[in-house]
């Protein structure tokens, strides 16, 4: 079965028909000032999200990719940079129907009252020599903060993780949510997307494929060895990829945030891509909700599907409550089990640290 969509998922304005392939059946010429019926109806089903450290390099392209989605008619802006209500005053000059409002300091519950799905990028960047965990300090306090106002103004909200580390941020997450009595697994998301992204787009440079019609699932987790690339289940089948290539491939995939921090030398890390892939499991999240069928991404989420792991990224049918149905990471090949055995223990590690620390805060 094909998990993986194909392209971009947002039906956007037309002008964007170039940029993302799912616009290709349904775009009307840049000209047209009104919508399609398709996109009509898709608004029918309008949802209110929040993006949760807006401000940021990752918050601003990702509240402005929220802003062109038509799924969108109402957005928040929350962070606690003064620049907030402003980023939020440029987005709301944006024709689109997503009426924005920005909040900072302590409107955070005005900002996510209501909200039906929530994004949150808030957190300190990577910088050169850092790891995931050398985060985890600073962005385990701002994920507990923010968790709780999601539990306090919007307990039945789709959370979706993005603050680094994932593989303990959503754990603390969920103790958050237990802790305040709403915690429900359907409704909870390590976004993990852009691990899938990167093993496309490096898998289809390598072997001279379309990016948008390749499909690579990535299960585990979302830091470094964590990250397991299924390159054998790549979609369209293809040639085995050399021993050298493999290797290569599946390291690339691997530290490919990595890559993005050393070329920035300083000035961040994965911002842009994050932002676009974060969008991208938003509207995946919210194609759910609306009722579409067949809608599966990889996500990282609680389960007992993985032997001593409660927490997996992997293949997760979604429906009109978030989480349907998580699936199993299918026939893998020898080298590819060896990975996923390798790393299930810092993965299970990773997840108690933030589970203890949770309890602890």
């Amino acid at each position: 079965q094909d998990y993986y969509q194909t392209g971009f998922g947002f039906r956007l304005l037309p002008i964007f028909a170039t940029m993302f392939s799912t616009l290709r059946t349904s775009a009307t010429r840049a000209s047209r000032p009104l919508l399609t019926r398709s996109l009509l109806s898709q608004q029918e089903r309008g949802f209110k999200a929040s993006v949760l450290g807006a401000a940021g390099g990752i918050g601003q392209p990702l509240s402005l990719l929220l802003k062109l989605n038509p799924r969108v008619t109402e957005l928040t802006c929350f962070d606690v940079a003064p620049i907030t209500p402003g980023v939020a005053a440029d987005l709301s000059h944006i024709a689109t129907g997503a009426k924005t409002t920005g909040y900072t300091g302590d409107d955070l519950t005005k900002a996510l009252d209501g909200c039906d799905v929530v994004v949150i990028p808030a957190g300190v960047p990577r910088k050169p020599g850092m790891t995931r965990d050398d985060l985890f300090n600073i962005n385990a306090s701002i994920v507990k903060n923010l968790v709780a106002g999601c539990a306090k103004a919007c307990p039945k909200a789709c959370i979706l993780i993005i603050s680094n580390p994932v593989n303990s941020t959503v754990p603390i997450a969920a103790e958050v949510l237990k802790a305040a009595g709403v915690f429900d697994p359907s409704k909870l998301f390590g976004v993990t997307t852009l691990d899938v992204c990167r093993a496309r787009t490096f898998v289809a440079e390598a072997k001279g494929l379309d990016p948008l019609s390749t499909n690579v699932p990535v299960v585990g987790g979302h830091a470094g060895t964590t990250i397991v690339p299924l390159l054998s289940q790549t979609n369209p089948s293809i040639s085995a990829f050399s021993d050298e290539e493999r290797d290569a491939l599946t390291q690339r995939i691997m530290f490919g945030g990595d890559e993005v921090v050393q070329a920035k030398a300083g000035g961040g890390s994965a911002t842009l891509s994050m932002a676009y892939t974060g969008a991208h499991f938003a509207d995946r999240v919210m194609a759910g909700l609306a009722g579409e069928s067949g809608v599966t991404e990889c996500t990282f989420v609680n389960t007992n599907k993985i032997d001593g792991c409660d927490f997996f990224a992997l293949p997760v049918t979604l429906g009109k409550s978030g989480v349907e149905t998580i699936h199993d990471y299918g026939t893998v090949t020898a080298y590819e089990e060896k990975l996923i055995a390798d790393m299930k223990g810092d993965l299970i590690a990773q997840a108690k640290k933030g589970v203890e620390w949770a309890k602890a805060n």
